[in-house]
């Protein structure tokens, strides 16, 4: 069986994909996509580096750095799973399978909209089915599950640390910093304390602008969002500015220190519905590390769990789901 993890977040398509015998393979793009015209031609020609998917007929770049594209806003909104963006890395995603059958599709929602039946269910009868990738390839999904977008990341380590009392049997909190929200669920003994999980807007998209802010308070002018997130996704450590290379990990540590302590209260404060303690903290996503100091200061007695390679946890976690 055919099994492809699928996290299609706001920022970073993350996949992994294989059959249920081996470990997975994982990979990483840009999650931007738009109609082909909004992508200007390069000075060699051509856009190389854009997946060229059909949407309705029309060819859409997917897979480019968001701020490639001209006369072109990223959604950036609670809907976007229902957008042509949306479904254009869909598309992505089937093609970079390399297949022409998905036997189980796994993806994640954020917590309060996979509490909302209607809307999951929406979602997994737009990934079912066959699907026009391009105009002379389609791609068939036999059966596609949603789960909570943060239960990946719990997945992922109770997957890669069988054994660990603690993740299996404790009060486990895992939080996810994603560009758009910061989401979170409390698991208890394997089971989801639906009470107890929520979702925060204070996410690294409002991260990276006060940290651009930052750097332009200091610097002159200014740095927009994508450049920042271009510069963490390639491995970056610092962005140009007028000429000149400016270190950005003192300006995301002291955002996150702004940032992050806003969206870990609107956390507290749903844990004040359960009686007992948390036992262990899983950070996931591609902001796991920034969020760390902030979870570590606010949980000081709490082991806190962070995956290798964070920004992939929550497609490695969904597609250890397919495989359970």
């Amino acid at each position: 069986m055919f099994i492809l993890g699928m996290d299609i977040g706001y920022s970073n398509l993350k996949l992994a994909m294989g059959t249920a015998d081996a470990a997975p393979a994982v990979s990483l793009a840009p999650a931007g996509a738009a109609p082909i015209n909004r992508l200007p031609a390069s000075i060699g020609g051509g856009d190389r580096e854009a997946l060229r998917v059909a949407l309705d007929g029309d060819l859409w770049a997917a897979c480019v750095s968001p701020g490639k594209f001209t006369s072109w806003n990223r959604a950036l909104h609670e809907d976007y799973a229902q957008t042509p963006s949306y479904r254009a890395l869909f598309h992505a995603a089937l093609l970079l399978s390399e297949r022409e059958d998905i036997d189980l599709l796994v993806t994640g929602l954020p917590v309060s909209h996979w509490l909302d039946k209607a809307r999951r269910a929406a979602v997994v009868a737009r990934l079912e089915g066959l699907h026009q990738v391009t105009s002379k390839r389609s791609i068939a999904v036999r059966r596609a599950l949603v789960v909570p977008q943060p239960i990946g990341g719990y997945l992922d380590q109770a997957w890669t640390r069988k054994g660990d009392r603690v993740l299996q049997e404790g009060r486990v909190l895992i939080i996810d910093p994603g560009f758009f929200s910061v989401d979170w669920v409390l698991v208890d003994e394997g089971e989801i304390r639906t009470a107890s999980s929520g979702t925060s807007l204070e996410a690294m998209s409002v991260l990276l602008e006060e940290a651009g802010n930052r750097i332009g308070d200091d610097h002159g002018g200014s740095v927009p969002v994508e450049r920042i997130e271009e510069a963490l996704r390639s491995g970056k450590d610092s962005v140009l500015l007028l000429g000149r290379e400016v270190p950005i990990g003192p300006y995301l540590q002291r955002a996150a220190e702004t940032v992050a302590p806003i969206a870990i209260e609107a956390l507290r404060r749903s844990l004040r519905k359960e009686n007992g303690s948390v036992d262990a903290i899983v950070l996931t996503g591609g902001g796991a590390q920034l969020y760390q100091p902030v979870a570590a200061g606010i949980f000081p007695s709490n082991p806190i769990f962070v995956p290798d390679q964070s920004a992939l946890a929550n497609a490695r976690g969904f597609f250890y789901f397919g495989v359970e």
